[in-house]
């Protein structure tokens, strides 16, 4: 009788192998000086920036949920790794926090080594575009644990903040100005309902999307915009006072969760351009307005709040930065029982 291996199990130690030789050079375009053990080791080691006087850690987790699924049905994998950065840098970003480095998880029922280079190139490239050091993680094989040709994704950002600059949205107060940035398209939230509204439509997503230059698919495959170097410049010089990032929940949900429950966020829905993808999704589905605001970003994918003489300067600086900024609305004050997010 012959002997069984590991790879008879299912396991293949050598794909794996050629895995970390694939990802190694994407993996040094995003080192730090800080870093000072990467990609290989048991552990990673990094030194916290020496310019903090109190240093603050800041740390967030996330996945990419069921847009994996249509990167599936596409075949499309190049940038399903910057949704997965993203989604952690940006969270983080909410508290003022430089993202210092970057693990992920990445899990599947056999390795496929050009699929995964895809997918851990384009966590490279979310690294690259928040500034943060891709220092390691971990990719597994589970045999006859998910559909063939299928994987999962999670990740965690690690991050850093001065004490005394922590953002934490206690200076919020009524009359306060709302600023919004414009999301890339859906982002990583609200793909269960995506993928019943294009089964009830029977959409075909190499369709082109009207209104739009780009196919169905490809609007909904968009990578999720990153905020962090834009919104980490403006702080240097503008007080924010309170961020919030749009993602499951939606506007409804997220937009107060800086606020104390005094407060809350009054938002005028015809200060900014709604992307047609949305229109679509609310047609195509027969979605509601309210389940379309409590499920989706709209449009905009990141809040931030500042006094009402420091908005010109802000707005200016990010449309100098390339963000797409425009006012949305103001802080008001929130009666007992009231909704901590409301639409006029």
């Amino acid at each position: 009788m012959t002997g069984l291996s590991y790879r008879d199990a299912g396991v293949d130690i050598d794909a794996g192998d050629a895995l970390v030789e694939n990802i190694k050079p994407y993996a040094l375009r995003t080192m730090r000086p800080e870093v000072m053990a990467g990609i290989g080791g048991f552990g990673a080691l990094i030194e916290l920036p020496k310019r903090y006087r109190e240093p603050v850690l800041v740390a967030g987790t996330d996945g990419v949920g069921t847009k994996l699924k249509l990167a599936f049905a596409m075949n499309r994998h190049a940038t399903i790794g910057i949704d997965l950065v993203a989604m952690s840098v940006n969270d983080i970003l909410v508290q003022g926090a430089e993202p210092l480095f970057f693990l992920d998880y990445y899990v599947c029922e056999k390795l496929d080594v050009a699929t995964a280079t895809d997918v851990i190139r384009g966590i490279a490239e979310g690294c690259e575009q928040a500034g943060c050091a891709l220092i390691g993680g971990e990719t597994a094989e589970h045999p006859n644990a998910f559909p063939v040709g299928e994987y999962d994704l999670a990740g965690f950002a690690v991050g850093v903040v001065e004490k005394a600059r922590a953002i934490d949205g206690t200076g919020i107060a009524a009359g306060d100005v709302l600023i919004g940035l414009a999301s890339s398209g859906l982002h990583s939230n609200g793909f269960s309902l995506v993928r019943k509204v294009i089964e009830r439509a029977g959409a075909d997503l190499a369709a082109p999307l009207s209104g739009d230059t780009r196919s169905l698919g490809d609007a909904l495959l968009a990578p999720t915009r990153i905020y962090v170097k834009t919104v980490r410049a403006l702080l240097e010089d503008v007080a924010i006072k309170g961020m919030a990032h749009i993602t499951g929940g939606g506007l409804t949900e997220n937009t107060h969760r800086m606020f104390p429950d005094s407060l809350r966020a009054e938002l005028d829905v015809g200060t900014w351009t709604r992307p047609v993808l949305f229109s679509w999704l609310a047609a195509a589905g027969g979605i509601s307005e309210d389940e379309m605001r409590r499920t989706f970003n709209c449009g905009i994918g990141f809040v931030l709040v500042v006094a009402p003489d420091l908005v010109d300067e802000a707005l200016r600086r990010l449309r100098d930065a390339g963000e797409t900024a425009s006012v949305i609305g103001v802080v008001g004050l929130r009666p007992p029982g009231g909704e901590g997010t409301v639409f006029v």
